[in-house]
Order: structure tokens, then sequence, then C-alpha cells
């Protein structure tokens, strides 16, 4: 889920102010690439489908989503040569590491969001905008049917849209593993509209639980929060809460100051777990001095109105406790939209939608995917042993000697990212030491069965790419390189060479380089995981993430906004209404 993991590219104006590489370095820590806008003025237009392609000359592009993977693809996208149309449900692009922030008054709303008409308005005109959903996409036919959910509108809400390249960045959606009563009762972090909802229904457990008339034990209860989840989303929110409390709601209801009990419910062994051990044990240790409990090694099996039942895993016991306020924060899956079109390609059983390493959709030569909605299926090398032993055999002598094995390793290591992955893991300085003998010892040549005993461990090293805006604004930027530079590459690839064929691939493989990642603590302490095993944790890594949120903006309008709302919370506080 899309939460405290970010940071990738730096802006134009933070590179011409930092004073050292190593300033660069920490700025650059995102979870999506900075993305800066003109504020020239738009061309307006009307939305006429029947003359949707303006040159037929030109490559009709349409775009699915303005989140972090979306926005990122127009950014950089070179339109001179292409038609771009983008459809959306919401005209709008959110900074959504900010989400849990905005659920308790930390940050305004519409401090983290640009209109995406100013986002598309730079390219006076030529990028089309419309607010609407897309229902179905027609890969057979290349067509996307889409409705606008605006109400009450004249005329035809549905409409269709026929592209030559379809480029999927819709998003997923939140994970309830076909729990009983989530989806009824428990509040999401994944949407602006999901934080506005929880910052109502957070000032309303504490305006119910001042009436007159209610027990201690009733007070309790709808003081009660439970967050479920213990990943970055789920943490950052209890922080959130938890200072909202002691810093600003005490003062306000002093009456029930001692009633009030955050909860956080994990799976798994630890929260945090996909950070560093050291973050994951500091941030635990906080919350116990904090007085946020945190329930390890537990799976909940019922959320009901007024209480959530879960079961330890270890003990096996069952327990119901009531609760006044449910965050479910456990993960992500596939929205409708992207389901019926894995069922349309072939892709039913797959858990989410495939891809190769350049992003093009398995089954679909037009069609790409990125950001929540996709992952990458990467190839295994033992998938090609055989091949990749027979090309780089040119004598066809059997054996393979480290001469021959090094005129291949640059187009292994791009092509297999995994081998770069496995060396790192075993400390190896070089791939020709991955032929050497089970005593270390080196080699002169390997035949083909050492040669694949040699590769054996390296698709262990195979991993996921985590849903974060990191994640996503990379692949944004990466495809919109490959569309600038198509017809360039077709004449003269740039990509490794192709073992089972002739010839090499247009383009490189997507990479996905970490830059680090946040987890906000509260207190004024965060933790931060950073390239080179470097791990911060305190006050002074909190206003580094201070310095690094407000650099990645979109906007300087939106930069201006959030350094103004922090700013404000230092003075006034939280702002408590219910609006």
């Amino acid at each position: 889920m899309r939460t405290s993991s970010f940071f990738s590219k730096a802006s134009g104006f933070l590179r011409s102010h930092a004073s050292s590489s190593k300033l660069l370095v920490l700025l650059s820590l995102s979870a999506g690439s900075f993305v800066a806008y003109s504020d020239s003025q738009a061309e307006t237009s009307t939305p006429n489908l029947d003359l949707a392609q303006k040159d037929p000359k030109k490559k009709r592009i349409v775009v699915l989503g303005t989140g972090w993977a979306g926005t990122s693809f127009l950014k950089d996208l070179d339109i001179s040569s292409c038609d771009v149309q983008v459809v959306s449900p919401r005209n709008y692009f959110a900074f959504t590491p900010l989400l849990p922030s905005v659920t308790c008054g930390t940050v305004e709303a519409r401090s983290i969001v640009e209109p995406v008409r100013n986002i598309v308005k730079k390219r006076n005109g030529e990028i089309r905008f419309w607010e609407a959903e897309c229902l179905k996409i027609d890969a057979a036919n290349n067509r996307v049917m889409c409705r606008s959910n605006i109400e009450n509108l004249v005329g035809n809400r549905e409409f269709s849209l026929e592209y030559d390249y379809l480029v999927v960045a819709v998003g997923a959606q939140v994970n309830t593993f076909n729990t009983p009563g989530v989806k009824e009762n428990c509040y999401f972090l994944k949407e602006v509209e999901d934080a506005q909802k929880i910052r109502a229904g957070v000032i309303d457990c504490f305006e119910k639980a001042v009436l007159p008339g209610l027990s201690e034990e009733e007070r309790r209860t709808n003081l009660h929060f439970v967050i479920v989840g213990g990943g970055p989303t789920g943490v950052e929110f209890a922080a959130e809460l938890h200072d909202f409390f002691q810093e600003d709601l005490v003062k306000l209801y002093p009456m029930v100051k001692d009633l009030v009990k955050i909860t956080m419910v994990q799976s798994g062994d630890h929260i945090l777990n996909m950070f560093d051990e050291r973050i994951s044990s500091f941030a635990e240790r906080k919350f116990q001095r904090d007085g946020i409990e945190v329930l390890t090694g537990c799976r909940v099996l019922d959320v009901s109105e007024k209480a959530i039942t879960m079961k330890n895993k270890a003990k096996g016991e069952t327990s119901s406790v009531p609760h006044g306020l449910v965050v479910w924060s456990t993960g992500v899956g596939p929205r409708p939209l992207v389901r019926d079109f894995m069922e349309q390609i072939g892709q039913r059983k797959q858990r989410i939608l495939a891809t190769d390493e350049w992003l093009r959709v398995k089954g679909c030569e037009n069609v790409y995917a990125l950001g929540d909605c996709a992952t990458i299926d990467q190839r295994k090398i033992m998938e090609d042993i055989s091949a990749i032993f027979k090309a780089a055999d040119k004598d066809n002598s059997g054996t393979l000697t480290v001469k021959e094995f090094q005129d291949v390793i640059e187009d292994i290591v791009i092509r297999y990212p995994q081998v770069d992955l496995y060396l790192k893991s075993k400390h190896l300085m070089d791939v020709t030491d991955l032929l050497r003998d089970p005593e270390g010892r080196e080699r002169d040549e390997v035949d083909i069965e050492g040669f694949k005993l040699a590769l054996s461990h390296v698709d262990s090293q195979m991993k996921s790419l985590p849903a974060t805006a990191q994640v996503a604004a990379q692949q944004g930027a990466y495809l919109s390189h490959c569309f600038n530079r198509m017809e360039q590459c077709a004449e003269n690839p740039e990509g490794p060479r192709r073992f089972r064929s002739t010839g090499r691939h247009a383009f490189r493989p997507f990479q996905y380089k970490h830059f680090g990642q946040f987890a906000p603590l509260g207190g004024e302490q965060a933790a931060a995981e950073l390239p080179g095993d470097w791990v911060s944790m305190g006050h002074s890594t909190q206003w580094l993430w201070y310095s690094v949120y407000a650099s990645k903006q979109v906007s300087w309008r939106t930069r201006v906004l959030v350094v103004s709302d922090w700013t404000r919370r230092f003075i006034f506080g939280r702002d408590s209404s219910r609006i």
C-alpha cells in the first residue's frame, strides 16, 4: 500500500541549492518522483469524442489513472508524435504519503492535491483529460469503455476511446481477504476521501464518549481505536492519532483522557517487518512507551459494528474486543476493472496483473501496466540457462571458459537483475566468482552441468516490488523514456542480447532503484532506512522527513500549503472541527 515508503528524483530547484552530493542523496529519497509543473494558461477544449484523434498520423495513447505512475508517465512523455488522452474518476493527483497526516488534521486535504488540469495544461491542450471511470478494457478491439460519475449530467454519460497503446495505471483497492464485516464496519486509508472520513470518525468517537448518561465501559468502547495492519500506513496513522490525542484532544476532552486506547493488530511477528530489524524493534519500543498496544501474531476473523474478533495464531485462542473505530490497512488487491481484464487475456489464475520486464502486459503487445495494479513477472535465469551457455560457447567446444563467460556477463546482469542481487547477498566481487568450484578454487572452464550448478541459486533472490509510490513513479518515468525513444531503438536497439534468438531487445528492462524509506513514529521522531545499510532514528530523522516531504510536493502551491499547515499545527495545534 502506498504509504510512508517513498522518494526518488530531486527537482532542479533542489539540485541548484544542494550544498553537497550527500545532501542531494538525502533529498532524493522519495516514494515517487518529484513532479514540477508550469503555470501557463490551459487551452480549453470541448471533449468531443467523435473527434478524439486530432491527427490520424499520430499514435493514440490512452492513460488510465492519475496516481504516481500515470502522472510520472505524463510528466516526461514527448507528445509531439502522439495523441494522449487521460481517463480518471478523480480530477487531481494526491500526494498519498501524507494521507495519515490528513486523518488527524496535521495537514489539510487540499494541501496535498494538485488538479490534473494544472498538470496537463502545460502541454497547451495536447494532453486531454476526461473525468470518468473506465468500466471495461476491450483488448481485442483496442478500445476502452468509460462512464462519467458526475451526477445530473445532461447527455450521455458513457463513451468509448480507441487506442494504439494503453497505459493502465489505475492503482489497487484495499484487500479485505474476504474477512466478514470489514467492508461494512472498517475505515480504509487509500484515498483522500478515506482520510477525511477517518478524521470525522475520530471526532465522532470523542463526542459520543462525553455524552451524558454513558457508563465508563461504554465510554472506553467509544474511545478504543483499532488499527489492523502493522505496515507503514498503519504505524504512521497510529502515531498521528496518538499525537492528536496527547497534544490537542486531551485539552478539549479532559474528562475522558484516561479512557483512550489505541491497539494495533499485526498478523506477523513484528510491525514494520519490511524495514530493517533495528527500525522494527525501535518502533515497537516507542509504541510501548506511548501506551499503544501492539498485538502481533493475531489474525482478524470478523469485524462487527461493536466488536472485532481475532485469533492468536501461536496460542490458538480467539477473543472479541469492543471498539469505537477500526482502520483496516493490510495490503492491496486488484480492482474489478483489472480483474476483468485479467480474465480476458488468460491471467485469471494470477493474483495480480502480470507484465514482462518492460512493463508490457503478458498476452497484450500494446498494453502496459504500472504501479500497484501490476507486478513484474521476472524471467528466471534457469529457464534460459542452456541458451545462455550456447550463446557464450562461441567455439562450440561444449565447455565455457572464463573469457567466454565475461563476454556475456553484461547482458546477463541487465537481463536478469537477480544475478546482481545474488552476488551482493553472497558478498561476491565479480560475476566470474560464480564459476569457482565448491571449494572456492578458480576454474579455467566449466561444462553445461557445472554452469547450471554455478547459477542454480541465483533465482532465489527474485522478489516482487513493493506497492509504493517510489516504485510507481520510477516505472512511469521509465515507460515514458521507452515511448520517447521507440522509433530510434527499433532501428538501434539499446537492450541486452536475446539469448533464445538473434539480435537485441529494443530497450533495457525496467530496473528499480531503491532510495530508502521513512516511518514517522510520532512525538517528533521518525525512522529511516537509507541506501548503504544506513539506518537513522530519532528527532533528527523527523526533521529530515519534513525537509524531504516538503521538497517532494508536486508544485510550489502544495509545497507552501503543506509547510504552512505544519507551521499552523506547531503554533495553534490541530483543528478538531467535524467538517
